[in-house]
């Protein structure tokens, strides 16, 4: 396992390391847990045109971007877990798919400096960093986005009411899916800190129940689909969107 000298990025690793090297990589394959990545993957198709360039970080496994692949021209995926990326370069061969790759390390580490892209994914990363470094990510990110370029981010909303329910109901199910170190973010303040660096930014709520219900029952595709459509209309309704689990941030570069 390769080291960090962050302490916080070496528990990070640790955790990861040991998830998908044991139970992930199957976890992440059940047929719910798929339904949630073709839902997102929609969603973020909305935004997107076919011929772009994405970079994705804090890829995993890659169970989004191979997905998402057959939509775009190409997408680098990163991640710190050496096992991920395995995983990730594995299933990319046995499907067939060229116009991906998957690289370890940070992505402030790797050699982008002659790249730039259309699109950058972040799925359930920002609130893995601490508070100085989501404070400074919006500026790092800005030189690698084309003008005009799309950032996406699903996160965990720190006023969900399905993360109050777990913690009460199943709280070592919660702590076996969370790392030592990440938190829940509160939406309008991290677009917040998009717009301070010059992008423009808004934010909407995902879901309540269908993303944690997958997690839990991996393998209960009707449950999901009957969740996500409750969902539809709790995200909607004012007073009652904001116990959301998730919201989307969709912060897009300026065309100069």
């Amino acid at each position: 396992m390769p080291t960090c000298s962050d302490p916080a990025l070496e528990r990070e690793l640790a955790y990861y390391e040991n998830l998908y090297g044991t139970f992930g990589v199957r976890h992440f394959a059940r047929p719910a847990v798929v339904e949630f990545r073709k839902y997102l993957v929609n969603r973020i198709r909305q935004g997107i045109a076919p011929g772009a360039r994405v970079l994705s970080i804090g890829c995993g496994v890659g169970d989004t971007e191979l997905l998402l692949a057959p939509h775009v021209a190409h997408i680098t995926g990163i991640d710190l877990s050496p096992t991920a990326i395995a995983a990730a370069n594995q299933a990319s061969a046995r499907l067939g798919i060229t116009n991906v790759r998957f690289l370890e390390g940070t992505w402030q580490s790797l050699p982008f400096a002659a790249e730039s892209f259309d699109v950058v994914l972040a799925i359930f990363f920002l609130h893995h960093l601490a508070d100085a470094q989501l404070e400074a990510f919006p500026a790092q990110l800005g030189p690698l986005l084309n003008a005009g370029g799309l950032f996406y981010a699903l996160e965990p909303s720190a006023h969900r009411l399905s993360g109050f329910v777990g913690k009460l109901v199943v709280p070592r199910l919660m702590k076996k899916y969370q790392t030592p170190d990440e938190r829940q973010l509160l939406a309008a303040a991290t677009s917040a800190l998009f717009r301070k660096a010059g992008f423009e930014a808004t934010t909407n709520w995902f879901d309540f129940s269908s993303t944690p219900l997958a997690g839990l029952f991996p393998a209960w595709t009707a449950g999901y689909h009957s969740s996500r459509r409750l969902d539809d209309v709790l995200t909607a309704l004012p007073g009652v969107r904001a116990l959301s689990s998730n919201f989307e941030l969709i912060a897009r570069r300026p065309q100069r």
